[in-house]
């Protein structure tokens, strides 16, 4: 059988299996079916959409436009979850904040599905920051070293400071804005908390001197619950915050700056919490 036959196996089995599953659960009122489903699509889609990333980076590289590549594979992602999972991210930018370029966007960490969130919110021009080992990973490691990824080693602090160094450097010389989760890893939370904050996303804007955009997703632990194996549809809210100046601060002034940013991303956290109550998204 050729590649190309293989490939069509692959994703009549995938487009078959996700009903089936989702069938199956409607019979038996078992949410760990749809929780099988929901999952198979979201890994299935981001394999697709990274092969198609690697495709695209390579040729906005060639035509001088490698700074959309994951803006691009983003809004690809976002659209093929949709269509597989019927989750979704609506994005409330009240202050037109997404248009700040270049920026250091940081936002909560809730679970794998803050990828998605990714592909709602991304604007143009942005890149990811994401542990050294990922890079190995096959076709989504291309992606993310042709579509210009930070990799940082979490193993080594003057590496990571390497890399932030060389990071500041690029936003400025590329206009090419960054995001970072400073919770550092996923929370899984399923009240609207906030882990504490790891200071090198705002050494990262302090050094550039750009400024921080928080983005804040509302909890959704009524869509997707790791823990209880439940993965439901529905649309999550997210706020994206005033940028945060830090043009004239200094290493010195990174501490209030984490102190006084969290507590603003905690307090819009529990405020549109409330909100995704209400339409069911997170949990009362």
């Amino acid at each position: 059988m050729s590649l190309i036959g293989y490939v069509g196996a692959a994703l009549t089995s995938i487009l078959v299996s996700i009903p089936t599953l989702h069938l199956l659960a409607s019979v038996t009122h078992a949410p760990v079916l749809s929780f099988a489903a929901r999952s198979i699509a979201s890994f299935s889609a981001l394999f697709f959409c990274a092969c198609y990333g690697v495709a695209a980076s390579i040729v906005l590289r060639l035509v001088g436009y490698g700074g959309l590549s994951q803006w691009t594979t983003a809004r690809a992602f976002k659209w093929t979850m949709w269509t597989l999972t019927g989750v979704e991210f609506k994005v409330n930018d009240k202050y037109g904040s997404l248009k700040t370029r270049p920026c250091v966007m940081i936002g909560n960490h809730q679970s794998e599905l803050d990828v998605l969130m990714l592909g709602c919110v991304f604007p143009p021009y942005t890149s990811v920051t994401a542990k050294s080992s990922l890079k190995w990973v096959p076709f989504l490691g291309q992606f993310m070293t042709l579509s210009k990824t930070v990799f940082i080693n979490r193993t080594s602090r003057s590496a990571a400071l390497a890399a932030f160094s060389h990071a500041a450097e690029t936003m400025h010389s590329e206009q090419q804005s960054v995001f970072i989760f400073p919770e550092g890893t996923r929370s899984y939370a399923n009240t609207p908390t906030l882990l504490p904050f790891k200071k090198g996303a705002f050494h990262l804007a302090v050094q550039a001197q750009v400024p921080i955009v928080p983005v804040v997703v509302a909890n959704y632990s009524n869509v997707l619950d790791v823990k209880k194996k439940t993965f439901n549809s529905g649309t999550v809210p997210v706020s994206i915050l005033k940028p945060v100046e830090t043009k004239g601060l200094s290493k010195d002034d990174v501490d209030a700056l984490v102190e006084r940013v969290q507590k603003d991303m905690a307090e819009e956290l529990v405020r549109i919490s409330k909100v995704a109550e209400k339409q069911g998204v997170a949990k009362a």
